[in-house]
């Protein structure tokens, strides 16, 4: 195992850019991670001989560095000791502890909010590029208050009216991010069942399905149905959703939702795997004016059903 005297003080340049004042704390994590496994490739030092310097095994150094584990002060300021950065190294990478330990909007919500979708919520702000893909029902940054409320009550068949609301408004400003000026593009792909699928009722739907469509017509925003007929070789059996991040950090993500938890990977082979997937999908989908006539027809039956007179 290597000590500090293997670590140059000339080693190369600054070894965090210029990402700008501030970033939220889930992008400020990847960042400080990137800045920390650039030190450490730039020291030509192995993952097994910095670990013991945090006193943790080899993941523990990789999730730090790939920025899906929380820093730990003592360790990054550890880090920061043992690559003998320099003082202006060592001010950046303070700030971007800082900033990954602010506390963000959604904290207000810690109690109805588990962990793995806290970090789903950061990156969501801080993406450039959403890709998605849903089996059962509209993703959530594209849901409205009474389809979310559905979900959740049924979901949550023991949940108080007060629990509820709170989870209904945590996914209805979790959209925040759709109505500021540099709103990610979103990719959204839903299989056709979900148009199926009437969550809450004829009512919900149509107004669920107007939604879509309007959402549908902004810049950047482009939802695609996935028939039936084309899905079946396809089409995982579970939500995927890939990030693209433009803020110096690692440069993509994807995110798998599980019955209560999710996986998050950066590996750079994980995501050509899922890209695939997502690209296969993409590929299967309605074009986008096909879609529209999907969302079209099955807003009409809805429409229908609940009484009301069509377009």
């Amino acid at each position: 195992m290597s000590d500090g005297s293997a670590v140059r003080e000339d080693a190369v340049a600054p070894v965090v850019a210029d990402y700008g004042q501030t970033a939220r704390p889930e992008a400020a994590a990847r960042l400080l991670g990137e800045a920390l496994r650039q030190a450490r490739r730039e020291r030509r030092l192995p993952l097994r001989d910095v670990a013991p310097v945090i006193r943790g095994s080899v993941s523990k150094l990789s999730r730090l560095e790939r920025g899906e584990s929380p820093p730990k002060e003592r360790d990054v300021r550890d880090l920061v000791t043992f690559y003998r950065m320099t003082g202006e190294q060592a001010h950046e990478i303070e700030s971007l502890l800082r900033q990954a330990r602010d506390s963000a909007w959604w904290q207000q919500y810690s109690d109805v909010t588990p962990n793995w979708l806290k970090r789903l919520i950061g990156l969501e702000a801080a993406a450039t590029q959403i890709y998605c893909y849903e089996n059962h029902v509209v993703p959530g940054l594209l849901q409205t208050a009474d389809y979310a409320r559905s979900l959740v009550t049924n979901g949550l068949p023991g949940a108080s009216p007060e629990e509820v609301e709170r989870r209904v408004r945590l996914r209805l400003d979790r959209q925040c991010i759709l109505r500021t000026a540099h709103r990610p593009g979103i990719v959204a792909m839903l299989d056709e069942g979900i148009l199926q699928r009437p969550v809450g009722g004829p009512a919900v739907m149509r107004q669920q399905l107007d939604h879509l469509l309007q959402l549908s017509r902004h810049d950047g925003i482009n939802i695609r149905i996935v028939p039936f007929e084309r899905s079946a070789s396809v089409a995982p059996s579970y939500p995927i959703t890939h990030l693209v991040f433009g803020d110096g950090g690692p440069s993509e993500l994807i995110y798998v939702e599980l019955i209560d938890s999710a996986l998050y990977l950066s590996r750079a082979a994980e995501i050509e795997q899922y890209r695939n997937v997502l690209l296969n999908l993409l590929a299967a989908s309605a074009r986008m004016k096909d879609s529209e006539s999907m969302l079209k027809e099955a807003r009409a039956r809805y429409a229908a059903r609940a009484g009301y007179a069509d377009w």
